[in-house]
């Protein structure tokens, strides 16, 4: 059978300002609203793993699988090319990637299927019971798809953005490319400039 990844789940995400370009954002800008806001997850040492730990960065949290032929490894080639786009601040990138499929993403696979896309980027994983709990809280569908004598996973394709306070800000598109990812976060960056972007906006 195919495999059917689900792009977004658009729908369930609420709009800031009744538009995905409120703040001048190629993004959906999702400020405040009720996703996560963490998980209850394991770094693939084995240490427990927070969204907490990245404060004073921003973080591009996304859910897959390893064994994904297209999307996943797309969204974290993306993630790659943003971060260097971002030239000095891509410093003050975190990109964190959560398995769907642990019974087969083991701690080491992560590991090494991080370190393939770049050093800087650490994966997350739980039980079955915690990444389904986690994939709830975050808005996340996903399932098994029978293939063969083994299976696939259908699931969301978005990337969500947090702020350096730790705060949801945007999810991005799996259709977004690299120079608008990254012209959304130099957004996040500088404050003043989203500030004074609405303030044209609403005159």
């Amino acid at each position: 059978m195919q495999r059917r990844t689900f792009i977004s789940s658009l729908a369930a995400l609420p709009l800031v300002a009744g538009s995905a370009h409120a703040a001048g954002f190629t993004a959906i800008d999702i400020t405040g609203a009720s996703i996560g806001p963490d998980y209850q997850l394991l770094y693939t040492d084995g240490k427990p793993a927070s969204l907490r730990d990245f404060k004073g960065k921003l973080v591009m949290l996304f859910f897959g699988f390893t064994q994904c032929p297209d999307v996943c490894p797309t969204a974290l080639a993306r993630a790659v090319e943003v971060k260097r786009l971002l030239g000095a601040d891509g410093a003050k990138l975190q990109v964190v990637f959560v398995t769907i499929d642990p019974e087969r993403d083991t701690a080491p696979l992560l590991t090494e299927y991080m370190r393939a896309f770049d050093p800087s980027f650490v994966a997350v994983r739980g039980n079955l019971e915690q990444t389904a709990k986690a994939a709830k809280d975050f808005k996340i569908f996903y399932r098994k798809v029978p293939s063969g004598s083994s299976y696939t996973m259908d699931h969301t394709a978005l990337t969500y953005v947090f702020d350096t306070s730790g705060k949801i800000r945007l999810a991005f598109k799996h259709a977004q490319t690299a120079q608008e990812c990254a012209a959304d976060l130099r957004l996040l960056m500088n404050p003043k400039k989203e500030t004074s972007f609405l303030k044209g906006l609403f005159k």
